[in-house]
């Protein structure tokens, strides 16, 4: 239910966007992704990054710089979720891109413009950093 009501208001987010969109290849390619794609595909809780390890991933922090200045995971690069696609040719296709910001929701805009773009292994922190400092403090 969590992960609908996250894709519900992500579309609700990003509709006057793809509203005005012409290009009629780009919502095919939209769409496509939005009918074969699983609920869960593009996250990961915390639990599942510690598990798995920091160095699993390119973990590209989504806040603008002050945020990303005043603390970030470790190893993240800072890339505000608004120019993702201008540093496309800077992000691993082989590795898993994890992308995080404050809540989910600009990371998952991010994570969603590079989905479209062809970077099948990008994934958004659930809950953001403060839940990565929260599962941090527990461990």
């Amino acid at each position: 239910m969590r992960n609908l009501l996250f894709l519900g208001s992500l579309l609700v987010l990003l509709a006057p966007q793809f509203a005005a969109a012409d290009d009629d290849a780009a919502l095919e390619a939209i769409q496509e992704y939005m009918e074969f794609t699983s609920y869960g595909d593009g996250a990961l809780s915390a639990a599942q990054v510690q598990e798995a390890g920091l160095a699993s991933f390119f973990i590209v922090d989504a806040r603008n710089s002050e945020q990303y200045e005043r603390g970030h995971m470790d190893g993240a690069i800072n890339i505000e979720w608004r120019q993702i696609l201008a540093h496309r040719d800077e992000l691993p296709t082989d590795r898993t891109l994890l992308l995080y910001c404050d809540t989910g929701l600009l990371s998952a805009k991010a994570q969603f413009a590079l989905r479209i773009a062809g970077f099948e292994k990008a994934k958004v922190l659930q809950g953001g950093y403060p839940a990565w400092i929260t599962a941090s403090a527990t461990n």
